[in-house]
């Protein structure tokens, strides 16, 4: 039988001496009362992508330094192979499953009844504005677009961004200042047409959505008609939210759409690449460093302000790369973007906070996204906090090698997809009426030899608790 309960939710007295542990854990390590909170968030973001995961073709320096100045997460999971409801899970703290968000609205779908965040639904952000947080949100957002749930109903007190699932990266067309890759089905398989510095291509399942229809980049509520190269724009928009903040605190996340399609680079990251010979891959390459550009010029600014000890900096993608749509690579994992195996739900994840955390370590122990709120709001209102949260308090072992219980995380998504894991242990269903797989992650990472014949008793256990917890969650929404 399994070890620990199926659900990651600590029970009222460890909680309490998690939070007492924290509390002292953190008086002890820094001056500040509240600390401050940054996360990042990539966008479709494979775990292979990067120098901190062995990817020397494309340059990340500044995510690989932050990787270095705190922990490595080798087992960073979100709740969902798809943008929407991963991100629901990471805002509220709880498996989106629990309030049936499961699916993952595109286009005029962001506008139906049901997408997004339900307005009874609490974000951990609400609450750190409630504590007396200055809260921002810069860039993308996909969980909802009707006023009680755009994010400044949802805790942000500031907002810069767009509301549906993505978004061109320069005004257009004509797209000026990039090349851009396009996806084109009314072209023979395989064959790609280039005019100027635009590329189009019968190399995935659909044509480009028209991200931007009835989608507009908004500061707080206002429409802009211009703006500069969207990841650039957005890292500015950052790093004035942090000059701009006063002596109280803050939390900001900072949502980029990189490296999400459409697929478009600025002229000056596509000539860096000029050592990749696909064009579709050094469009991409080009889109991840200014990414990565991004991510240290945040990080440079807190420190100039001096604020880099007082504050957690947490970086990760929202699910996996989708590897015909962008070349992304997920290795060495099995699946991608959409898919419940470690492709779609394994992430990179880093967290960061110089004098709490420990630097240059790795953490092999699974590492939610939902622990962020699990983990920052004892910091930031302890007791006072009364979000329900599926997240586990990580701070007071992350990095140092004294977590001894086996996690169990659990998946499920639309038409019947499903999966746990507890332990080294995991079991996938790729979609309803397919066949149950049963992996060992520590031996078969890949999730390439299914060991269901092998060990049935484990699998048994496995859908037992996966079951348990799937009595707890109603049912998942749908757009039908």
């Amino acid at each position: 039988m399994l070890a620990s309960p199926p659900r990651s939710i600590a029970a009222p007295s460890t909680a309490c001496l998690i939070l007492a542990s924290v509390a002292m854990f953190w008086q002890g390590t820094t001056a500040a009362s509240q600390p401050n909170l940054v996360v990042i968030i990539a966008d479709d973001l494979g775990y292979g992508e990067t120098g901190m995961m062995g990817n020397a073709e494309i340059p990340t320096p500044a995510i690989d330094a932050l990787a270095r100045s705190g922990v490595r997460c080798t087992s960073g999971y979100v709740t969902s192979s798809y943008c929407s409801p991963s991100r629901a899970g990471f805002l509220s703290g709880r498996y989106q499953s629990r309030f049936g968000y499961d699916l993952n609205p595109t286009g005029e779908r962001n506008n139906h009844p049901i997408a997004g965040l339900p307005p009874q639904q609490k974000t951990f952000i609400e609450h750190l504005q409630s504590a007396g947080y200055l809260t921002s949100l810069i860039g993308k957002w996909h969980l909802g677009t009707r006023p009680p749930q755009v994010p400044t109903s949802k805790g942000f007190d500031r907002f810069f961004g767009f509301l549906h699932e993505g978004h061109f990266y320069v005004p257009g067309p004509p797209f000026e200042n990039v090349w851009t890759m396009l996806r084109d089905n009314t072209l023979p398989a395989g064959q790609f047409k280039t005019n100027q510095r635009t590329i189009r291509g019968n190399y995935a399942r659909i044509n480009e959505p028209d991200y931007d229809a009835g989608n507009p980049m908004l500061d707080g509520s206002e429409p802009i008609d211009h703006w500069n190269y969207l990841t650039d724009t957005i890292t500015d928009k950052a790093i004035d939210s942090i000059t701009q903040t006063p002596s109280k605190p803050f939390a900001m996340v900072v949502s980029y759409n990189a490296v999400h399609s459409p697929m478009q680079a600025s002229l000056e990251d596509h000539a860096a690449m000029e050592h990749i010979d696909d064009p579709q891959r050094r469009i991409f390459a080009g889109m991840l460093i200014a990414l990565d550009r991004g991510v240290g010029r945040i990080i440079e600014k807190l420190d100039q302000q001096k604020l880099r000890q007082d504050t957690l900096v947490v970086f990760f993608s929202d699910n996996g790369g989708p590897t015909a749509e962008l070349t992304s690579s997920n290795a060495p994992l099995r699946g991608g973007k959409g898919s419940l195996y470690e492709g779609g739900v394994r992430i990179p994840m880093i967290w960061s906070m110089p004098g709490t955390i420990p630097a240059g370590a790795e953490e092999e122990t699974p590492i939610l996204s939902l622990d962020i709120a699990g983990s920052f709001l004892p910091l930031a209102v302890g007791e006072a906090s009364q979000l329900e949260t599926d997240g586990t308090n990580v701070l007071p072992w992350i990095g140092r090698g004294t977590f001894e219980l086996n996690r169990t995380v659990w998946w499920r998504m639309p038409r019947g997809a499903r999966a746990l894991r507890h332990g080294d242990w995991k079991f996938v269903q790729a979609r309803q009426n397919q066949p149950i797989e049963l992996f060992n992650l520590a031996l078969d990472l890949s999730e390439s030899k299914d060991l269901s014949d092998v060990h049935p008793n484990r699998l048994q256990d496995l859908l037992a608790a996966w079951d348990a917890v799937q009595a707890e969650m109603p049912p998942a929404k749908t757009f039908d």
